[in-house]
């Protein structure tokens, strides 16, 4: 994974027929950190009932600043590719004492998780954000940890639900508050 591996994603359009995508999910560039903050800022504030910049001000500037991210141990910030255009990105904890939330999640043990999944509106549709989940999965089997654990909010219906097409289940022992906005706790046993 590290040096590149290309994932093709099928989907279909509104009309029905497959569209096919070459997407790479590969590590993050230094110099792509600040074009991927602006996208994570970006996509975030335009969910519908997801809170602001103005409600919660620190969650958007760790956003704008994703690449810190990287500094972390354990930590991996992944991007994915399309050509030259960057289109998406996560972040990937095999070590979930450096996951960062709020809850539990932090103390668990035999797991690695990913949080601040972000595609492009433009390459939505085209499994940019599958590819980056299976990317974060492969890399969890590879750690040899038994399960993937992530956090989601009512915002973010569509990732939540290919979520859960992905096998990963609610976990409500991982829920929690992150100020007013509640917070949803799932898992992936591997």
């Amino acid at each position: 994974m590290s040096s590149g591996l290309p994932i093709v994603q099928a989907s279909s359009t509104a009309e029905g027929r497959a569209m096919q995508s070459h997407v790479t999910i590969r590590e993050a560039r230094s110099d792509e950190f600040e074009g991927l903050g602006q996208l994570m800022v970006s996509v975030y504030s335009r969910l519908e009932g997801f809170p602001g910049p103005d409600e919660q001000p620190k969650y958007y500037e760790l956003l704008a600043h994703i690449g810190r991210m990287s500094e972390r141990p354990a930590t991996r910030l992944l991007v994915a590719v399309s050509g030259d255009a960057l289109v998406g990105g996560v972040v990937y904890f095999s070590d979930m004492a450096q996951y960062g939330s709020g809850g539990s999640a932090t103390r668990e043990k035999d797991a690695a998780g990913f949080r601040l999944l972000a595609v492009d509106p433009g390459a939505r549709g085209l499994g940019v954000g599958r590819a980056l989940v299976e990317a974060c999965i492969a890399r969890a089997k590879e750690d040899g940890v038994s399960q993937v654990i992530i956090h989601t909010t009512r915002a973010m219906t569509v990732a939540w639900k290919m979520y859960e097409r992905m096998g990963f289940e609610r976990s409500p022992d991982l829920d929690f508050r992150q100020e007013a906005l509640e917070v949803f706790g799932l898992r992936l046993r591997l």
